[in-house]
This record gives C-alpha cells, structure tokens and sequence, in this order.
C-alpha cells in the first residue's frame, strides 16, 4: 500500500531525529516511534532511503538513520577511472564533481553517494568535492583472484578500479584455493585507511577452465546468472496453447505473408515484417511485434524481476535474457509455422516512403519463414529465391525511407563491430569485422519508421480524447543536444585532422551530417566517427520527450523489442491502456511510476553495455595471447599523456604503446589537438595516424595489451620470423 501524504511523513521524520541528533535509528524502530501501520511500512522504508538520497537525512551502513548535521550535500553517481581519481554526476543538475583519490572514502565505482562540496567550477574547471558516505553501493558481487597471504587471506580485484585487496577471514573463505576466480561481498569497510573485509559467496573456477571468464563478467557486472524460482514457476504455469478468448479483438493476420530476419544465432524473434501490394500502387507495411504484455502481467514475478533486469545482456559465449527461457525462446518468440500472439503497426506507405495511414492493432500472426541477415541478403544479390519479389520490394522500400531520413538530418554512423568465434571450450578462434548487409538495413529502418508513428500515435492521436487534460505518460527514447563544449572540442580534432567542421552555438544534425560525408571513405572514417559518437550525449529513456537529436526524430519511443528490453513491454502496456481510456487515478499513478521505469531502464542498458564492452575485450586478449611478436597494421585510436592507443585494423583489438617505448625523443601531450609531440624532432603522432605495431605484452587477467611501433625496415625482418612461428605451432 502507499504511503500517502509525504510532505507530513518528511516533517515527523526530520522531527524525530533532530530530537534524537547523536544516535542512529533503525527504520523499523522509526516506523515503531511514529506509529506506522505495517501494511505501509515497506512504502515509508523506500521513503527514507529517498530522503537519504536527496541528502535530508543521513543512511548509515545497511539500514541505519541520523540526521543531517553537516552542510548540504549533493547526491550522485560515482565513475571512477583507472587512474585513481573519479566523477560524480549530480542527480539533480547532470553536473560532474569531481573526486580525488584521497576524497573518495569508502565509495566505489557505481555507487550512489552524497558529496560535500569545497570548491566550486570556475574557469573551465569542474567543482570538486568529497565523499561523505555511500547511499547505495551498486555493486552486489566483486570479483577477482583468491590469494593466501602471510597473516591472511583475501581477494585483489579484476576491477583496476577497485585498488584495495579485499580480507577474507578464515571462516569466510568458502574453501576458495589460491588462484581461483571467487565472487566476494564486502561486510565491513568504515575506515578508508584500512582495507575492507568481506567473504566468499561463489567459487567461480581456476581463470584458465572454460566459461569462468565470461561468469567473472556477468557477476561483476551484478547480471544474474539465473532466474528466482518463483519467477520459474511463474513462467511454467503459462499455457504454450493460444486459447479462444487469447484471440478475442485481435486482427486475424494469419494468412498474411510475413517472416522474420534476424542474426544466424539469434533465439528470441521478436518482429516479424510483411509487405502487400495494394490496388492503387501503394503498399500495406507491417511490423509484427511480439505481444509480450499478453503473458508478463505487471506487478508479478516475472514482471519484477523482468524491470530488474531492465535487458537482456549479450555476451561474447551467452545471452542473460530479461524473460525466462520459455517466454523469450518459446512463447513469445515469432517462430516459423506457429501462430503467434503480437502487437502489429500496419502502414499504408507510398513506394517512395510517405506514410499516408496507419493503424496499431493486436493480432495474431503465423510467419512463414525464419531468416537470417545472410540468407536474405544472398537472395537480394542473386534476385531470385524464396519470397524474392517481396524481399527486393522491401529493400527498395527501406532505401527510400533511409535516403528520407538522411535528407531530415538523421545521423547515420559506420562504427565497426567486432564478431567473435568461440571454439566448444570458449577459446577464441577467429576475429572478424560484422559487416552492414542492405538486409540489417531494410529491418532497422522498418523499426526505426514503427517506433517513430507508436511514439507520435500516442502524443498525438491518442492525447486528442483528452482535450483539456494532462497529456499522457509516456516512455520516450530520448537523445538530448551536444553541448556547446563538447562540439567544440570534437571540432579541434576534425580541424587537426584536416577537415572542415565549425559549429554553430546550437549545432544541429544536419551539421555532424556534413561531417560523415566528409571523412566517408577515408582512414580517419572510423576514429571520426568514433569520437563523434562519444561527444554525444547518451541516448536514454524519459517520459519528458525533448526528441531524438541523433536520429532527428521529434518523437520516438521502442516498441519493437519487448522480449529483450522493458520499456518496449512498458510501451505495448501503455498502448493497450490507452486505447480503453484509463481512469485518472490510473494516470496520475502511471506519472509517478514511469519516471522509476526510465531510470532504471537507463542504468541497466549502461551496465549491459558495459559488459558486452568487457567481455568482449577479454575474448580480444585472450586471442591475442600466443601473437606475442607478431606486426600488424593499425590506427592510432587514443592519444594519452601516458602513450597511444593503438587498433589493430583487422581485429578491431586496441593496445597501447607506452611513452617511454616511442623512439628516439621525449614526447609531449598535445590535448586539445590529441597529438604526441617530439620536443627535439617535432616527430607527430596523432589520432588516426596508420602504424605498424608489434605486439610484445599480453596480459589476460588484467586486460592488458601493450604494442611497440615497428619501422619500415624492422617489419621486413619481423615477417618471415612470425610466419615461421605459426609453421611451428601448427606442426
């Protein structure tokens, strides 16, 4: 039940400590002294932990209060870098603080903390502070090696980020043996001058055996390897049959010619797409959507643990999927020659892409054919095979509406991903570079076009029943403007490199488009774009809908992908609601409720990202583990006081080459035109520079690459020596 009237619950709790300002109170012991009935009583616990993150109260430890005796303090998220030192990024203003090593108290990276200010931004420079104490700590499980000690045992990290090892008393250890990869918790760390003491709660394996790697990955990431049982049980009581009443009010699509494109490996079809020729020459385009709202019911297990989880989480050897395996892999899933519950956007559109109509209907479909992005593309090539006629006319349909997108602004990059082949150990065997099908395109712009009408459908059609009310609540995707700096500074490295870019104070799409163009095709392609991408904001979810800035959308929401990601089934939900006219209570909860929904959405799609990133670099290293001499070519893809970050072209793998190995001068960091200078030879290194690199240190555990520059001559020798070494491995 909620806890209502908050304002007069803030003034009887900041009453009731300040009477009390020397102790420390448990919630349940506040709840008792201010008479909470017990059907509130988990609302009004969440209530303090929100007063102790707006910094009114203090929380202490797990679950203890006092009050704020110090100045205000700002509240916000840590990042801490490699280095030592870290940003918090203010919930309230989106300001980053910075934080020193020797500030940071007991905070980790990801964790929500309250900050004492004591130096404001001025001049360019951020404002800096200091941790006061931890309000959230993020990370549920640190990973890392079991070492023996001396005098005791305890844990070093993987996380170059966390630099204190970890002490495991006796009865704590688990039976972990030296070396072996454990997930630990933290029970005990006050002091910042002490290390922090905790114990083992899972014995991953020796790093060397297969899997621990990735499972390292996805627990220091806090992924969830596995579903609660009631979640199982919830999923195992859901008829895999679609019953008369399932099919009551939904259209009949069944006899539609419809099928689904997606990756080879792919398990989770969650859209399928069809394409009718109609008598006037205008086509009916449709996007079937899985109807994943029709199973997952809100406020249940699955539904909890499926906000929880915000995404599925893609890694190198696994999916960690949002819905149980019968959900996303059987029910929901758009298999071929099965019928299928879905959510359907029908467009009628012209051949050359104006969209004339459209309507968004439950229906039931039955896909004729599954599909992969090679076997269409194959077909598209050929002009000829299964379903051609309507494959080649969607290909020329999603060119058309991609050609309108860029003449609107739409920023469309080329950023190179690398695909990974595992052997069955999980050994990587092979590195490649995904290549862009016209198929991957035809489906992205077909998702692109639906999420943009659901998200127009609901701002405007839907809103115009409520003329004289509140709009609606939604869940938009949102992509705010560059800011000026940061423009600025991508604009110092366009014109170091030799390209024309000078943005205006309000820079728009259209100008970054120009940009593209420019560099499309040339060797610094792929770092511009690089670069160009990271001086973006984040694109995120918000129910405040400020557009889509990188694909020039005024309005836009995801609605294609409700197996994989949340919002989308929050959007399906949210469709259905509002067609049938929810009361305004309903609403009024919506609107408080959504915000939470896009902002834990937001945070999880960070964290999955973040993990795709690693385990993803560790594959790479690994890979290049037994390369050690091997030359390649590469790009200069980071420019460091420390070195240069170098990507091999061909595996997408990046290493640095340290300052101290560049030859023949000392060298200075030239920031703002991200270049190494020679102070004697003026010798140039820049970002997007092409070199040679040797490889000389792998380091698996810890991630770590590092290259040395190899000159013209040296390579000729180098050659011969690296192919008689590979003859050698293979005998």
């Amino acid at each position: 039940m909620p806890l209502r009237n908050k304002t007069k619950w803030k003034k009887k709790i900041l009453a009731f400590l300040a009477e009390n300002p020397t102790r420390k109170f448990k919630a349940k012991t506040i709840a008792r002294a201010l008479n909470v009935q017990p059907e509130v009583y988990v609302d009004f616990r969440n209530f303090l932990k929100e007063l102790a993150r707006q910094g009114k109260i203090v929380k202490v430890g797990r679950n203890l209060y006092r009050l704020e005796k110090k100045p205000p303090l700002v509240v916000g998220q840590l990042r801490v870098k490699s280095q030592g030192y870290g940003f918090v990024q203010l919930e309230e203003t989106g300001e980053e603080v910075f934080i020193s090593q020797k500030n940071m108290g007991t905070a980790l990276d990801g964790d929500i903390v309250a900050v004492e200010l004591f130096a404001k931004a001025k001049d360019g420079l951020l404002a800096e502070g200091r941790i006061d104490h931890v309000i959230e700590r993020k990370r549920k499980y640190i990973v890392g090696t079991f070492k023996r000690g001396k005098y005791f045992d305890y844990v070093a990290p993987d996380d170059l980020k966390i630099p204190w090892d970890i002490i495991i008393h006796d009865e704590f250890t688990m039976g972990a043996r030296p070396g072996q990869k454990v997930a630990v918790t933290i029970d005990y760390w006050e002091d910042p001058g002490l290390n922090p003491t905790g114990r083992v709660v899972k014995i991953l394996g020796y790093p060397d055996e297969p899997g621990v790697d990735i499972d390292s990955v996805a627990l220091d990431f806090n992924l969830p390897l596995s579903f609660p049982r009631e979640v199982e049980r919830e999923a195992a009581r859901i008829s895999t049959k679609i019953a008369p009443e399932d099919l009551k009010g939904r259209l009949d699509l069944r006899e539609l010619v419809c099928f689904t494109i997606d990756p080879e490996d792919a398990k989770d079809f969650d859209d399928a797409v069809s394409l009718e020729e109609l008598e006037d020459g205008n086509y009916r385009l449709g996007i079937h959507i899985a109807d994943v709202s029709h199973y997952v019911k809100e406020g249940g297990a699955i539904d909890r643990e499926a906000m929880d989880r915000g995404t599925s989480v893609y890694l190198v050897d696994r999916v960690i999927p949002m819905l149980p395996e019968k959900l996303s892999n059987q029910i929901c899933s758009l298999q071929p020659n099965k019928d299928r519950l879905t959510f359907s956007v029908l467009i009628r559109i012209t051949p050359a892409g104006d969209v004339l109509d459209y309507e968004i209907r439950p229906s039931v479909i039955h896909s004729r054919r599954r599909f992969t992005y090679e076997e269409v593309q194959e077909i598209l090539d050929r002009g000829e095979g299964e379903f051609a006629d309507i494959l080649i006319k969607m290909r020329d349909l999603s060119q058309q509406l991609y050609r309108r997108r860029l003449q609107a602004g739409s920023l469309d990059f080329e950023t190179p991903e690398a695909k990974i082949e595992l052997d069955a150990q999980g050994r990587p065997v092979a590195i490649h570079r995904k290549e862009r099908l016209q198929s991957h395109q035809l489906i992205e712009e077909f998702m692109l076009l639906a999420n943009k009408i659901v998200a127009e459908h609901v701002t405007f059609r839907l809103a115009d029943g409520r003329k004289g009310r509140k709009k609606l609540p939604f869940v938009y995707r949102v992509h705010e403007r560059p800011s000026p700096e940061k423009m600025r500074d991508f604009a110092n490295l366009v014109q170091s490199l030799g390209y024309t870019f000078r943005p205006p104070q309000r820079v728009s799409p259209k100008h970054l488009q120009k940009v593209l163009e420019q560099v499309k095709g040339s060797p610094e392609e792929d770092i511009i774009s690089q670069v160009m991408l990271r001086s973006l904001m984040k694109a995120k979810y918000d129910t405040k809908n400020v557009g889509h800035f990188g694909l020039a959308f005024r309005h836009y929401t995801h609605f294609t992908s409700p197996i994989r990601r949340y919002p989308d089934l929050m959007v399906h939900r949210l469709l259905k609601e509002y067609m049938d006219s929810p009361s305004e209570s309903r609403v009024d909860y919506l609107r408080d409720h959504l915000p939470i929904v896009c902002r834990v959405a937001s945070d999880r799609e960070i964290q999955a990202m973040e993990a795709e990133r690693e385990s993803v670099k560790i594959k790479q290293t690994e890979f290049m583990a037994d390369k050690l001499g091997e030359v390649y070519d590469g790009i200069i893809s980071g420019i460091v006081p420390f070195g240069i970050f170098v990507e091999i072209v061909d595996y997408l793998v990046e290493g640095l080459v340290h300052v101290r190995d560049l030859p023949g001068d000392y060298y200075i960091y030239d920031e703002p035109n991200y270049r190494l200078v020679g102070k004697i030879t003026g010798k140039v290194y820049r970002l997007g520079d092409r070199v040679k690199v040797q490889v000389v240190r792998v380091l698996p555990d810890e991630r770590i690459i590092d290259f040395r520059l190899v000159a013209e001559e040296e390579e000729r020798e180098a050659k011969p020596a690296s192919k008689r070494r590979r003859k050698r491995r293979h005998r």
